[in-house]
């Protein structure tokens, strides 16, 4: 048996988050808000914590800087029961951490530090303890600059990715892709993936294509074994190489803060793939738990464990 369900690897990220944001105040100016938090979010973060309120056991892998940032992090991931022991830490770095301003919408303009998690480096000493998971997930391919980088004809991130699946892992992919120049580090790990998450932004923008369907065919080209993309308010969109495709709508909900609501998906898809859900039923709990996020203020905010978001699976309304 795998030493843990969940092993989530790449982007973690302290967050620092205000609603509702309406304005910038001119010169040393104020504008006063209702609501402050922190939060341990980013692509692999988010989806960490989110797992291990759901009963997961998880490890994260990833790197934060010798500051009082990292030292949070740290702490909070600990405080959901997380394995830290692959977390890095060296002398010099800095955390990656980002002031999120949420609108009353929603949507969260941010000012980011990247930090160390362009500096963190799985060597090959690791890769028995890191893919030890029923599934193993990288997040933020594009942002893990270390990682990213070719080492001779590979890079590191697709040499762990083909060891977790040489191990017996299940792989999910999410990444920070803005244009076609971020696709060769993207091209890098698909071979390597059975289930690439991205949102539908993230993937036209690497494609250059508006279908859904001729979107997710690119990828399944490229080697991956399923392609999920996160819609927004649209819901997800699932296609894999037996030709299995549909659309899952999303949820109603009051939307609160939209940060970290694809991570929260991913996490949501990982416990569904432990729990040996269907596919369909698989997405409907990965959006489950992305509404989850909606609906607090900061990453994992929403989600409390796996038999709430179950139950919010079963009864919630979908948007029409």
């Amino acid at each position: 048996m795998p030493r843990y369900d969940y092993s989530s690897m790449g982007f973690y990220t302290y967050d620092c988050l205000g609603w509702p944001f309406t304005e910038v105040p001119p010169g040393g100016g104020t504008v006063f808000i209702d609501e402050l938090t922190i939060a341990v979010s980013g692509a692999a973060g988010t989806a960490t914590i989110a797992a291990a309120k759901m009963g997961l056991k998880t490890l994260a892998v990833g790197g934060v800087g010798e500051d009082i940032m990292g030292d949070w992090v740290l702490e909070r991931l600990k405080y959901f029961g997380v394995d830290v022991s692959t977390m890095q830490r060296k002398p010099g770095w800095r955390t990656s951490s980002s002031i999120v301003l949420t609108r009353a919408n929603g949507s969260r303009p941010a000012l980011h530090m990247r930090g160390a998690t362009k500096d963190f480096f799985v060597d090959e000493s690791m890769f028995a303890q890191v893919t030890d998971a029923k599934v193993f997930h990288l997040g933020g391919v594009g942002l893990t600059e270390a990682m990213d980088s070719k080492r001779g004809a590979t890079s590191q991130n697709a040499r762990v990715m083909k060891a977790a699946q040489a191990a017996g892992a299940l792989t999910t992919l999410d990444i920070f892709a803005g244009s076609q120049k971020d696709l060769p580090a993207v091209a890098e790990v698909l071979p390597y993936t059975d289930y690439f998450i991205p949102s539908i932004e993230e993937a036209q923008a690497l494609t250059g294509m508006t279908d859904y369907g001729d979107t997710a065919k690119f990828f399944l080209d490229m080697g991956v074994r399923a392609c999920v993309l996160t819609l927004g308010g649209d819901g997800a969109y699932y296609h894999d190489r037996d030709g299995s495709k549909f659309t899952i709508p999303a949820f109603d909900i009051a939307v609160k803060c939209t940060c970290g609501c694809g991570d929260a998906f991913n996490a949501g898809y990982a416990v569904g793939l432990v729990k040996n859900f269907d596919p369909e039923t698989r997405v409907r709990f990965a959006q489950a738990t992305s509404a989850l996020n909606a609906t607090g203020l900061g990453s994992q905010a929403g989600v409390v464990d796996f038999e709430h978001t179950l139950n919010f699976m079963k009864t919630q309304k979908t948007r029409k």
